[in-house]
């Protein structure tokens, strides 16, 4: 996904000129190299407007969207957006770090795993999906982000899954992420046991005789034959 964004030059930086520019409805933010350093020799500092920045990170691509950021009106440059930081209470975007992209050069980005279809497992033996790694890191040419990576899980029965390998069919990016990788795969559901019924405390077996009882008739036994001698 491609997008773009407008910015405009600050020529102050520190903590007060921040939120003097966030009160007046713009975000801080530097842009730096392509080589994603953040080198005082590239660095230019701009601001952005938030809304425009939000609805970028709250897309299907989110982080790696594609952005074509003009500067002052001029032509666009593109980046991604490095790194963010949030309010810690009200998750508003405090600050913004872009960098610039050399679009020969391939990067390691990381991409979101979406699960498509019913397992088959599922449907017909009952058992349940483990969705086990969410994203994995990719090298891919700047143009060539997928917004998500697709694993079609509906042919897998229990005991069967997917791993980073098998997604390598056809694609324009190689994996930074070990290929053995499991993503998902289908599990037999847990068969709880059940508890053995245990003996009711201070049950008496067939026969016995409780503690104490006999000898008190023996006693009593005792006590009748004297009386009647």
């Amino acid at each position: 996904m491609a997008t773009t964004l407008q910015s405009e030059t600050r020529s102050e930086r520190g903590k007060n000129l921040s939120r003097r520019l966030r009160r007046n409805g713009r975000l801080p933010g530097v842009v730096y190299g392509d080589s994603g350093g953040k080198a005082a020799s590239d660095a230019v500092a701009i601001s952005v407007d938030p809304d425009a920045l939000s609805s970028i990170l709250h897309s299907d691509a989110g982080v790696n969207t594609l952005i074509g950021l003009t500067i002052n009106a001029g032509q666009p440059t593109q980046v991604l957006v490095k790194d963010y930081q949030l309010d810690p209470i009200t998750r508003e975007i405090l600050h913004v770090d872009f960098f610039r992209l050399a679009m020969d050069k391939a990067l390691t980005v990381t991409v979101p795993v979406v699960l498509k279809g019913e397992a088959e497992g599922v449907k017909m033996q009952g058992g349940l999906v483990a969705f086990e790694q969410r994203d994995f890191a990719i090298e891919c040419l700047p143009t060539e982000i997928p917004e998500q990576i697709e694993v079609d899980i509906s042919g897998l029965v229990i005991g069967q899954g997917v791993r980073v390998r098998d997604l390598l069919e056809g694609v324009s990016w190689t994996p930074v992420t070990d290929p053995g990788t499991l993503i998902v795969h289908v599990v037999a559901p847990k068969v709880e046991e059940e508890p053995e019924a245990e003996e009711a405390e201070g049950e008496v077996e067939v026969g016995a005789t409780p503690e104490g009882e006999g000898a008190e008739k023996v006693d009593e036994a005792g006590k009748a034959g004297k009386s009647g001698d």
